[in-house]
């Protein structure tokens, strides 16, 4: 029997795998698909946050050599605005990565941790019980494991097994988005490119490779089945309808669609079986933020939910998970409806969108804007106290080292200037550190596991409470 089987091996569910490993959970991962996919897919987006958690994890020069750095301006609504200075992170740049590389080291970080995965296993039933959840898997299998989390995606089949509501907006608008090889100059696509792309910022035809290309464009209608790909006649009708030619669009590598269907799931959890990532909120790609929110999820919910497993959970820590993350992901769902708006080429459209050009040029609109699509201004209510309070902190540098290395192992962590402080009787799931941190004009902090501030003060009982709320009872009356 495992602790904890998930569903889907993407880049949430592998997250999500090796977080709970490191607390020593048994973990299996079921895929529905045979075989990763092919390197040659769509270039994303590593976020600000999502790179702090990477670092944090120790995970980051992986991606890096593999990446290409982008400036981070420009990324609301693909408006022009260079980013502004002193933004509150070590990391503040985009990280630009074919997904199936990220989805490849996260795999293998799980795997190494001791995670199991196994491929082409879809889920088709699951049945629960006050002591686990019984999974079953097409060809008969059935498996049994204490809960349940589904990574899915999209169209999700624990969500819909499980009844959960996905209220929304269908998809309104498709994209086709592909990398092929063209047969007219350069220089005739990029005149085409600029003309059009100047009102229309849905459209682009850039150098994907060697004498490959990758194009979006606007789809001629929304199609009813999104589980099989475009073809390339698909996206010559586009480019003719849109640009006036096809540019000779030949011999694809890979294509695929998108659109701008925008759902929240009305619960995170159902019992022992839970939902995070795709599976649990869906939205149009702008900004890049799904893979990121998802990735988010995994690292909010692990350590709650080994927490669960290992018997020193408070009992309403795992509700937490959703009074944190759907406020958060209605938050982007509702940023990615604004900015889908200010891509419209309706003139209503157009010109509120000069006029929020025009507001970006201040420094705090912009900053806000960044902070934001980039997840480093979230604040999870944990209730009054200075604005750090719930906040994510950045890296900063220690007596020894920086403290996101001190952070790799997901244990909670208190940073201690009074070098009064004890975390006896929470050792085990806390570390302890008396450092001066020259970067806070705070006495002692405490960090949980996903690097947001839980505590400022420097009182020992009142650090023991917080330690209680988030970490449980002391280790001596742990069962």
């Amino acid at each position: 029997m495992f602790d904890v089987i998930i569903a889907g091996s993407g880049p949430t569910g592998a997250m999500l795998a090796a977080e709970l490993r490191l607390h020593d959970v048994r973990v299996l991962v079921v895929e529905k698909e045979p075989a990763p996919a092919s390197s040659m897919v769509r270039v994303v987006s590593l976020h600000m946050r999502s790179l702090e958690l990477m670092a944090m994890r120790g995970l980051l020069d992986r991606l890096l050599e593999r990446g290409r750095r982008r400036p981070v301006g420009g990324i609301f609504a693909a408006i022009p605005a260079p980013a502004p200075e002193g933004l509150d992170s070590a990391y503040a740049y985009l990280l630009g990565i074919p997904q199936p590389i990220i989805d490849q080291v996260l795999e293998d970080h799980a795997i190494a941790l001791g995670a199991q995965v196994r491929r082409g296993c879809a889920v088709t039933g699951v049945e629960q019980d006050d002591d686990g959840v019984t999974v079953d898997l097409a060809g008969g299998e059935r498996l049994r494991s204490r809960y349940l989390v589904g990574c899915d995606g999209a169209r999700s089949s624990v969500r819909k097994l499980l009844g959960v509501g996905f209220p929304g907006e269908p998809s309104r608008n498709d994209t086709l988005m592909g990398a092929m090889e063209v047969s007219v100059p350069q220089e005739e696509i990029a005149a085409t490119v600029a003309e059009i792309g100047a009102t229309d910022r849905r459209f682009s035809v850039r150098r994907f490779g060697e004498g490959v290309y990758s194009v979006v464009v606007p789809a001629v209608g929304v199609d009813e089945d999104r589980t099989e790909p475009p073809t390339i006649e698909d996206f010559r009708q586009a480019l003719r309808a849109i640009a006036g030619t096809d540019f000779g669009m030949h011999s694809p590598r890979w294509l695929s669609r998108f659109g701008d269907a925008t759902r929240l799931a009305e619960r995170y959890r159902v019992g022992r079986v839970l939902l995070a990532g795709d599976a649990a909120h869906i939205h149009p790609p702008i900004g890049g933020q799904g893979l990121n929110l998802g990735v988010q999820d995994a690292v909010n919910l692990g350590w709650k939910l080994a927490g669960q497993i290992h018997g020193w959970a408070p009992e309403t820590l795992l509700d937490t998970y959703q009074a944190e993350r759907h406020p958060v992901a209605e938050a982007v769902l509702d940023n990615t409806r604004a900015q889908t708006q200010l891509l419209s080429t309706e003139p209503g459209a157009q010109a509120v969108r000069r006029l929020l050009t025009e507001l970006m040029d201040f420094e705090e609109v912009n900053r806000y804007l960044i902070e934001k699509i980039t997840a480093i201004g979230v604040r999870y209510d944990l209730g009054e106290g200075p604005d750090l309070l719930g906040r994510r902190l950045h890296d900063v540098d220690l007596k020894q080292g920086r403290l996101f290395d001190r952070l790799r192992q997901g244990r909670g962590l208190v940073l201690d200037r009074t070098e009064r402080l004890t975390v006896e009787g929470w050792s085990d799931r806390v570390d302890l550190i008396a450092d001066p941190i020259a970067e806070l004009d705070v006495s002692a902090i405490l960090l949980r596991p996903d690097g947001h501030v839980a505590w400022i003060g420097e009182n020992q009982q009142d650090l023991n409470d917080h330690l209680a709320r988030w970490f449980g009872k002391p280790a001596a009356r742990v069962r």
